[in-house]
């Protein structure tokens, strides 16, 4: 084989080896510190009409839920309000439901309230967000008793 030969192959290996690396250290980084989530998705868009109001807070409908409960899994009990909402979940200290599950991201997954209903948005996790048995893809409508899975953990909106 000529010297050039060689020399391109080097050059390639070193191409490739520098791509792995590179792309190693991106996993880790959002693994780290979770994905870039877009400011419309923080809650950093539009306020609902009903959240403009000041004083107090709307009282939420009669049979309507008023908390997320952590069902099944290693935070069996954990609970937060939804007055508080739209609620994170995920392994992040920023998140309204703290899950210490292996198969969660940092910022898993957000529940949310448009009027009376409520909406469950997968924040582009690597494991996904079901309803039921669906893996979701966009933002989807639950209800009370609907049970929510992210990783090993189930979580229901309660009364």
């Amino acid at each position: 084989m000529s010297e050039l030969t060689l020399f391109l192959i080097r050059i390639a290996y070193l191409a490739i080896l520098w791509i792995f690396v590179l792309s190693a250290i991106s996993v880790i980084r959002s693994d780290m510190f979770g994905a870039r989530v877009p400011e419309t998705a923080r809650g950093g868009g539009q306020v609902p009409s009903a959240r403009k109001q000041k004083g107090k807070p709307a009282k939420p409908r009669r049979g309507s839920p008023t908390h997320l409960v952590v069902v099944e899994g290693d935070n069996v009990g954990a609970r937060a309000e939804l007055a508080d909402a739209p609620l994170l979940i995920g392994r992040g200290s920023d998140a309204a439901i703290k899950l210490d599950d292996d198969y969660v991201s940092t910022r898993h997954a957000r529940v949310a309230a448009s009027g009376d209903e409520w909406f469950v948005e997968d924040l582009g996790s690597t494991n996904g967000t079901y309803v039921g048995p669906v893996r979701i893809t966009q933002p989807t409508t639950i209800g009370l008793g609907v049970q929510v899975r992210v990783g090993k953990t189930i979580l229901e909106l309660r009364k």
